[in-house]
């Protein structure tokens, strides 16, 4: 059935390892992101087989798909509201705030369990956390933790590049660290667990210039897709074709290139101009911006062009391809971050999977 994503799991699977590898023998844990392919369940489950040290996520029901194994870590902050599905079903999860700080207290002891809290410091991305110059409030929030009985302070954390493309540095995951020291100086708490942001740190982890006192960083799309976002390029030696999108042609139409008649907007009150190319071999594929952006795709086939998409259509050029393409024939496309995280939670797009050999010998 189409439209599929193909996840290559042992592909997958050499990403994860040699990401694992690479934090450990810099002294850090690695948590492996989840969220951009919705914690598919087979993915998981290979994952816990793993040299990762948790699987994080920013939706609650993806923690639960997971289920128990590995530790499941909360990404995204917790609402007042979902304090009791946060505690059944993730065993750390990151905090901003002293109020739900304080009925996640409330929920873990009704449920008895003891659950572990990062509270997250915002470094100048903007996104969330206590700001970094307000000590004052940072302490306060620690303190929050600290008088829940059934809570844990158990680290600092940062997230960079997300939201204010701010990128990370010696200077602010040095700031992360410092933070850190300060909650320890001033309650006597341990605090291992100082975690430097997400696959923007992979460069500096690479090039040995992560700073002293960050313990772990949580990696999605560097293990997903093999890129460094701080720089936008592939991470060496990692595979970027975990993940392939396969779409059937339903139309095959030798058309215009250029639209008749007056112009208004389309069903996205956009209003689009297409330049005169002369007759055209154009194709349709039974996908469309519902299920991915059509500029997050690039066909395998090099001589194919997406010329745009409609809610359910993705329509190609066929003109310049050497292949006769027919209706009834599978493109393949390479994806972006944003087309796996849209494809994966589309509920249209069929999974289909190539299975890790666990017969093969490694050497």
């Amino acid at each position: 059935m189409y439209p599929r994503i193909i996840f290559d799991l042992a592909k997958l699977e050499e990403n994860v390892s040699r990401m694992a590898d690479a934090c450990h023998e810099r002294g850090l844990s690695c948590g492996f992101v989840t969220k951009c392919i919705c914690a598919d369940k087979r993915a998981a489950d290979m994952l816990q087989q793993t040299a990762v040290d948790f699987l994080a996520d920013s939706r609650i029901e993806n923690l639960a798909r997971i289920g128990e194994g590995k530790p499941r870590y909360l990404l995204r902050i917790a609402m007042p509201g979902e304090v009791d599905e946060v505690i059944r079903h993730a065993d750390i999860s990151q905090q901003s705030e002293i109020r739900t700080v304080q009925l996640l207290g409330k929920a873990a002891k009704a449920q008895g369990k003891r659950h572990k809290v990062v509270l997250m410091v915002d470094m100048g991305d903007l996104r969330e956390g206590v700001f970094f110059q307000n000590r004052d409030d940072l302490f306060a929030l620690a303190a929050a933790v600290l008088e829940e009985e059934a809570l844990e302070l158990y680290g600092v954390g940062v997230n960079l590049s997300c939201f204010g493309g701010i990128l990370p540095d010696e200077t602010n995951l040095g700031g992360l660290v410092e933070a850190a020291e300060a909650i320890r100086e001033k309650f006597g708490v341990p605090l291992p667990f100082v975690s430097g942001g997400n696959t923007s740190s992979v460069s500096m982890l690479l090039e040995g210039r992560i700073p002293k006192g960050i313990t772990n960083l949580r990696i999605g799309e560097g293990i997903l897709l093999g890129n460094d976002t701080s720089g936008l390029k592939p991470i060496p030696l990692y595979h970027r074709d975990c993940f392939t999108l396969e779409a059937e042609l339903a139309e095959v139409k030798i058309k215009p290139s250029k639209p008749i008649g007056p112009v208004g907007t389309n069903a996205f009150g956009e209003v689009v101009e297409f330049p005169d190319r002369g007759i055209m071999k154009r194709g349709i594929l039974a996908i469309g911006r519902q299920d991915v952006f059509p500029d997050d795709l690039t066909p395998r086939d090099g001589e194919v062009e997406i010329l745009g998409a409609s809610s359910d259509h993705l329509i190609v050029n066929l003109t310049d391809a050497k292949r006769d393409y027919k209706v009834g024939d599978i493109l393949s496309f390479d994806v972006n971050y944003g087309a796996l995280l849209r494809l994966c939670t589309s509920e249209y797009v069929k999974r289909t999977y190539k299975a890790v050999d666990r017969s093969a010998v490694k050497v």
